[in-house]
């Protein structure tokens, strides 16, 4: 082991690049920073294992930042790793700087995930380490005997995703997940102990996990620890530490700044910073050093760390002799490429419910993508993920063979952690519950669009025909707030967002076919709970690719387009057909996404929409969610939701709201007549 004096110098490296990284953005937060200086300077110079030459190595350890803003922590210690330069942290929170203000991911400089809304970064470790468990019980100890390491702060404990992680992972006796909890006693604005006033040990060890107690300045106390949860083998592992915010940090005066709620959130400044920097050992003139020792230890360490993967990467190659058959499903499942899917396998019914024709692919799905891991937020049998579940088990604790994530009644949870699982690599994940009930997901959306993960959200009950549940069980906001995320682009120039609500069955399995095969961005599959009178027959649903396509009335220049998704498609087509014994012509176009539809080309578009015929849609939504096709003017109408619904069996709704043949053959009439 390396001396304290050593250690504790280069904790004191990483304080003063922090502190200098937000003195020189004159924008941070360099108090948490400096304060867990100490717990993951032990960590990333001495425990965690990585390939120093190939950093996407799928044996290495990794590590989690739940406290995105503790970021100056993170790029410090990665600059004493050598993966950022230090003109490139001298750039932090500046215009395409790759160490922005909240860490995005970036596995060639060593960041596993984005993180920043607090919570949602040990969600993903807690996800990341079934994933490690999964792919275990597939390949074997040999290529998957990594721990992942997370760090979290008063605020992720405080945060309600913290239970749902705390009971999941003790549950699952997630024993490769080791977790530091920076426990400080200040937030951004005040004293924990005006908020907080919980057994945050008891607590944990009541969830099955391994909690230690530690002063977490002290080196030996932390790798005491860090030994602790390495060795453990049936529970996920606390370390609670507590910890100085702004250790080390000194006034204008020269008094101590510890402890200070101001250091959380602002720049030291002046005199206070000269004075921290001198204090550590730093030249205020010129803070963006490393230590001589310093840089010897972390190259040192880079040595020994070639020397370990060495010996790793010879038993992988042994087993990959051995194993040729799971070292080609390995490879297949560590690309990032769609897997292969026979979907003329899936037969489905005439006059289903999407949610019923999704459970058919789903058990498709099952038997042919063996590393394919579905959730459900306790709604398997109602969301119809159980089609999955179906042909495979849940996952338990010493035992993850089967490949259905039981998530609980924990919606936000379920989804860091199925984003989790795929940032750690290996897995395809999918999730299901309520269309409702994505409201709780929402940040979950957005990080994984951020990312770039391609996991999968299937939302069943899609409208107000949820039915007698009544108006707090029907969406009718949520698809246009989804379908928002379509017109978002993310950093590849992408649609954020893929969002795919199908008219029919058939439909259904198109729209799962591009689900699977969209590997870049997140997918969303919004499917209804009742059943779905198919559309006319010989429609040619693979057209449904272009995310906006006719259905029927392709024939010459249509007096009215019917525009919609989902189920309001088929009452399109049944108000279609009572407009055509009028002699109207009219066509009907079944719209998926909207996004899919704007990336063709014009040409297409005008086609199927064009400019010069009048445009009528129909949405269980807000009327704004089919506005981006219909339009907005004298031309264009829509149909849809004013209010938040009503208790009643679906058909009697669909009578009293008007979501009826009928009805669309009369809003119609009406609209041609304006």
């Amino acid at each position: 082991m390396n001396t304290i004096n050593l250690m504790n110098h280069a904790a004191d490296n990483i304080r003063i690049l922090a502190a200098s990284m937000v003195e020189k953005a004159n924008s941070g937060h360099p108090g948490g920073a400096m304060g867990g200086a100490d717990f993951i300077n032990v960590l990333f110079a001495e425990y965690l294992v990585y390939d120093p030459d190939q950093p996407h190595w799928a044996g290495r350890d990794r590590f989690f930042l739940d406290p995105g803003h503790m970021s100056p922590m993170l790029y410090a210690a990665l600059a004493l790793q050598g993966k950022f330069t230090l003109g490139q942290i001298q750039q932090f929170r500046q215009w395409g700087s790759p160490c922005p203000g909240h860490p995005e991911l970036d596995v060639q400089h060593g960041i596993e995930n984005s993180s920043g809304p607090l919570g949602q970064g040990h969600a993903m470790a807690a996800g990341a380490a079934v994933a490690e468990k999964f792919l275990e019980a597939r390949l074997g100890r040999t290529v998957m005997q990594h721990r992942i390491f997370c760090y979290i702060s008063d605020g992720a404990v405080e945060e309600e995703i913290s239970q749902g992680v705390g009971r999941i992972a003790g549950t699952l006796g997630l024993d490769n997940l080791v977790m530091f909890y920076d426990s400080n006693d200040i937030q951004l604005s005040t004293e924990t102990k005006l908020v907080m006033n919980e057994d945050t040990a008891a607590k944990y060890r009541a969830w099955n996990w391994n909690v230690i107690e530690i002063d977490g300045h002290d080196v030996e106390q932390i790798r005491q620890a860090l030994d602790a949860g390495i060795a453990e083998s049936e529970r996920p592992t606390l370390i609670i530490g507590k910890t100085i915010m702004g250790k080390g940090a000194l006034k204008e005066d020269g008094s101590s700044y510890e402890s200070n709620v101001k250091t959380h959130g602002a720049p030291l400044g002046g005199d206070a910073f000269k004075n921290t920097i001198k204090h550590l050992g730093g030249d205020p003139e010129n803070p963006f050093l490393i230590f001589d020792d310093v840089q010897k230890l972390y190259a040192d360490r880079q040595e020994q760390l070639r020397a370990i993967v060495k010996e790793r990467h010879q038993a992988e190659a042994q087993w990959a002799q051995e194993n040729p058959e799971k070292k080609a499903l390995m490879d297949e499942w560590f690309s990032g490429k769609a897997p292969k899917v026979d979907w003329s396998k899936v037969e489905q019914k005439t006059g289903s419910a999407t949610r019923a024709a999704s459970a058919v692919c789903l058990a498709q799905l099952a038997q042919q993508v063996p590393n394919m891991i579905c959730a459900s937020a306790d709604l398997s049998n109602s969301d119809k993920t159980d089609g999955f579940l179906k042909h495979t088990t849940s996952m338990q604790r010493g035992d993850f063979s089967g490949a259905f994530f039981q998530a609980g009644v924990s919606e936000l949870t379920m989804a860091d952690m199925c984003i989790g699982m795929m940032l750690h690599g290996g897995v395809i994940a999918a999730m299901g519950t309520f269309f409702v009930f994505s409201d709780y997901m929402k940040p979950a959306v957005r990080l994984a669009a951020l990312m770039q993960v391609p996991v999968k959200f299937i939302w069943s009950h899609d409208a107000f025909r949820v039915g007698e549940d009544g108006p707090t069980h029907e969406p009718v906001e949520q698809e246009a707030q989804i379908r928002l995320m379509e017109k978002l682009q993310n950093h590849a120039g992408q649609d954020s967002v893929r969002v795919l609500r199908p008219a029919d069955a058939d439909e259904t399995t198109v729209c799962w076919a591009m689900a699977m095969e969209n590997m870049s961005t997140p997918t969303a599959l919004i499917f209804s709970r009742q059943g779905i009178v198919s559309l006319p027959e010989g429609n040619d649903y693979e057209q449904a690719r272009k995310g906006a396509y006719i259905v029927a009335g392709s024939d010459g220049q249509p007096d009215v387009i019917l525009v919609a998704s989902g189920s309001e498609v088929s009452t399109l087509e049944a108000g279609a057909a009572l407009l055509r014994n009028d002699g109207i012509k009219v066509r009907v176009v079944s719209a998926p996404s909207e996004g899919l539809f704007r990336l063709q080309p014009t040409a297409y578009q005008q086609e199927v929409l064009p400019d010069n015929v009048k445009k009528f849609g129909m949405t269980a939504g807000l009327p704004v969610t089919l506005q981006g096709l219909v339009g907005i003017g004298p031309n264009s109408r829509v149909f849809g939701m004013k209010s938040f619904g009503f208790s009643a069996p679906y058909k009697v709704l669909d009578e009293k709201l008007g979501y009826t043949g009928e009805n669309v053959y009369n809003q119609v009439k009406d609209f041609l007549k304006a």
